[in-house]
C-alpha cells in the first residue's frame, strides 16, 4: 500500500522512533515537509496519507483519486477539508491524549516562572544586584504562594482535567467555565462558572478550548478588564483565542499581572507579528512547545500506528470523517 508522511519534521527532531508504522507500511515514502505545490504532486498515487499541518482542500483531494486514509499527528483537524474527504470516500483520524503529560508540564512551568518572578530573578543577577546588595536575600520582586488561590479553566477536555488534577495537588481551587460546545458531558462532577465569574474570580486562567467562531478573540480588551490586576493569562490551545493587541495592552498598563503564551494566531510568526515587536519580562512568549516532550511525540507516531492497523483490518479507529 502506497504511504506518504509529508510533514514527518514537524514531529521529529532526530529522536523518534518510526518503526511501528513501517511495520504496517514498509514502503512508506517519508517527507521533511511538502508546501502546496508538492502536496499535490506527492499524494496523486497515495492510498495512506500522514501529515501534522498540511493542508487538505478540495485540490488536493480532486488529485489524490488513489487516497484512502488520511492520519493526522494531531487532535485538531482544522487543516482537512472534511465535507471534501467524506465525499470522495477517505476516512480521516486523528490521535487523542497523547501529549497531556507535556502539556501539564508546561502550564505548571509557566504558572510557577510567572508567580516567583524566575525571569525577574534571574535578570537581577545578570546585573549583578543581589551581588551588590546588603542582605543575604533579594526581595525585589513579588512572589506568591499558589496554595488558595483560584485556577479558571476554559475549556474541560482531557487537556483541561489533566492541569485541574495537578493543580489541586497545589491547593490551587479550580474553577471550571461554562462550555461554548454545549456538549458538557452528563457524567462530569464539575460545577461550571459564567465567563465572566471566571474572569473575575480567577487568580490564573489556563486555556485549552477549541477555537471556533464562539470562542475566537475570547479574550479581548474588555475580558482582560474584567480580571484581576494580579492575574496571570496561560494559552496552551490556540493563538486565535486571544487579541493580541488588547493582551500587550493589559500586559503594558498591569491591567493583569501575567500571560505565557505558547500558540500564535500565525506559526511561525512573521517579525512584524504584534507579540514579537518587545519583551516583557511577564510576558513569556514559546514557540509551539507545550506538546512537544519526546515520549508525547514518539506516542503520536504510535498512536498514528494504532490507526493504520485498525483501517487495515476494516474496524477504524479515532475517525473524525468517513
Amino acid at each position: 500500500m502506497h504511504a506518504v508522511f509529508l510533514d514527518y519534521k514537524t514531529v521529529d527532531a532526530n529522536d523518534l522512533d518510526l518503526g511501528s508504522i513501517k511495520a504496517l507500511l514498509p514502503e512508506i515514502v517519508i517527507y521533511s515537509f511538502s508546501n502546496e505545490e508538492e502536496v499535490l504532486t506527492r499524494i496523486e498515487d497515495a492510498e495512506v496519507a500522514i501529515a501534522n499541518k498540511v493542508v487538505f482542500d478540495a485540490n488536493v483531494f480532486a488529485r489524490a483519486t488513489k487516497l484512502k486514509l488520511i492520519c493526522v499527528t494531531a487532535t485538531g483537524t482544522n487543516n482537512i477539508d472534511l465535507e471534501a474527504a467524506k465525499q470522495s470516500g477517505v476516512v480521516v483520524c486523528n490521535i487523542r491524549d497523547y501529549c497531556t503529560d507535556s502539556v501539564v508540564q508546561h502550564v505548571l512551568l509557566s504558572i510557577l516562572t510567572l508567580k516567583h518572578s524566575s525571569r525577574d530573578y534571574s535578570a537581577s543577577m545578570d546585573n549583578g544586584d543581589w551581588q551588590e546588595g546588603n542582605s543575604f536575600s533579594l526581595l525585589q520582586h513579588p512572589i506568591a504562594e499558589l496554595s488558595g488561590k483560584s485556577l479558571g479553566i476554559v475549556g474541560y477536555g482531557v487537556l483541561g482535567q489533566g492541569v485541574a488534577r495537578v493543580a489541586e495537588t497545589l491547593g490551587l481551587k479550580i474553577l471550571v467555565g461554562e462550555s461554548f460546545t454545549n456538549n458538557n458531558k452528563s457524567d462530569e462532577e464539575v460545577t461550571r462558572v459564567s465567563f465572566d465569574a471566571l474572569l473575575t474570580e480567577s487568580d490564573i486562567i489556563s486555556l485549552h478550548c477549541p477555537l471556533t467562531e464562539d470562542t475566537a478573540e475570547l479574550f479581548d480588551e474588555s475580558a482582560f478588564e474584567k480580571m484581576k490586576s494580579s492575574a496571570i493569562l496561560i494559552n496552551t490551545a490556540r493563538g486565535g483565542l486571544i487579541d493580541d493587541h488588547a493582551l500587550i495592552k493589559a500586559i503594558k498598563n498591569k491591567t493583569i499581572a501575567g500571560a505565557a503564551i505558547d500558540v500564535l494566531n500565525q506559526e511561525p510568526p512573521d517579525s512584524d507579528h504584534p507579540l514579537m515587536q518587545k519583551q516583557y519580562s511577564n510576558l513569556i512568549i514559546t514557540p509551539h512547545i507545550a506538546w512537544a516532550a519526546q515520549e508525547a511525540r514518539q506516542r503520536a507516531l504510535d498512536r498514528i500506528a494504532d490507526n493504520i492497523a485498525a483501517f487495515l483490518n476494516n474496524k477504524p479507529i479515532n475517525v473524525v470523517s468517513s
